[in-house]
C-alpha cells in the first residue's frame, strides 16, 4: 500500500489535481481511497458528482457508534472517499478535527477493510500544525508531494510545508516526494516557481497546464478524467499517476 499526502495553498487546485490523480489510478486498475482533510469538506465533491459529502466529524456528532460503511462514500469508480469535516467556523481546532477522523478510521481498520494500493490525504497547507500535519506523522503517509503555482502566497506555503517535512524527516516520517506546478498563466511563471525550487531543494516533477477543460469538467461535477477521459488534459493526470506510482 501506498500512501500520500498532497499539500497546498487553498484555491491552488489541490483538491483539483488530487481528485483527478484518485480518478486516473483507478482506471489504471488500482483501488483507490482518498481523504479530504480541509474543514470546507470539498475535496471529493468532483468524485461524488459535485455533491459534498457528509463528514466524519457530522456523522460523529450524531451518533459515536459508528460503522466504516456510515463514514464512507463510494465515488467515481469506486474511489472509497472521505471528509474528516471541521468545527462550526470560530468554534474548535480545525486541526483536532484531523486528528479525530483519522484516530476513528484507526479504530474501525479502515486499511485492513479496504486493503487499498494507494491512500491520498489532501491537506490544506496554509499552515502546518497540529492536526494539519498528522498526514506526515505517525506513519500516515510516507511521501509529501506539494501543489504550487506562481503566485508569491503559493510558493511561501509551498517552502513552509517543504521546511515542515524536513523537520520530521529525522524521525522516520514521510518525505518529500517533489512539487507539482499546476498553471495559472503567470508571466515566467516555470521560471518562478523552478528558481523557488532549487532554493528549497525540492524538484519540480510534474507540470500541469491552465485548461478551461478542468473547469468545464467540474460543471459538470466531475473530473477531467471521468468528464474527458480521451482529452489531452486527461492524459496530464494519467502522467502525474504514472510519476507517483513509479
Amino acid at each position: 500500500m501506498k500512501k500520500i499526502a498532497i499539500y497546498g495553498k487553498g484555491g491552488i487546485g489541490k483538491s483539483t489535481t488530487t481528485s483527478n490523480l484518485a480518478a486516473a489510478l483507478s482506471i489504471k486498475g488500482y483501488k483507490v481511497v482518498q481523504i479530504g482533510c480541509d474543514p470546507k469538506a470539498d475535496s471529493t465533491k468532483n468524485l461524488n458528482k459535485g455533491q459534498v459529502i457528509p463528514t466524519i466529524l457530522d456523522r460523529l456528532k450524531e451518533d459515536e457508534d459508528l460503522e466504516l460503511e456510515d463514514l464512507v462514500t463510494n465515488g467515481f469508480n469506486d474511489i472509497k472517499c472521505f471528509e474528516s469535516g471541521g468545527p462550526t467556523p470560530g468554534v474548535g481546532c480545525a486541526g483536532r478535527g484531523i486528528i479525530t477522523a483519522f484516530e476513528k478510521l484507526d479504530e474501525l481498520e479502515m486499511f485492513d477493510e479496504y486493503q487499498p494500493d494507494i491512500v491520498i490525504y489532501d491537506v490544506l497547507g496554509d499552515v502546518v500544525c497540529g492536526g494539519f500535519a498528522m498526514p506526515i506523522r505517525n506513519g500516515y503517509a510516507e511521501e509529501v508531494y506539494v501543489v504550487t503555482s506562481g503566485e508569491m502566497m503559493s510558493l511561501y506555503a509551498a517552502s513552509n510545508i517543504t521546511t515542515a517535512v524536513n523537520q520530521f524527516k529525522s524521525r522516520g516520517y514521510a518525505k518529500l516526494g517533489g512539487m507539482i506546478l499546476n498553471a495559472k498563466g503567470i508571466e515566467n511563471e516555470v521560471e518562478l516557481v523552478q528558481k523557488v525550487s532549487e532554493e528549497i531543494d525540492h524538484p519540480v516533477i510534474h507540470y500541469i497546464p491552465r485548461k478551461q477543460i478542468v473547469q468545464d469538467a467540474e460543471h459538470q461535477g466531475k473530473t477531467v478524467v471521468e468528464a474527458f477521459p480521451q482529452s489531452d488534459m486527461a492524459k496530464v493526470y494519467f502522467e502525474l499517476a504514472e510519476k507517483i506510482m513509479a
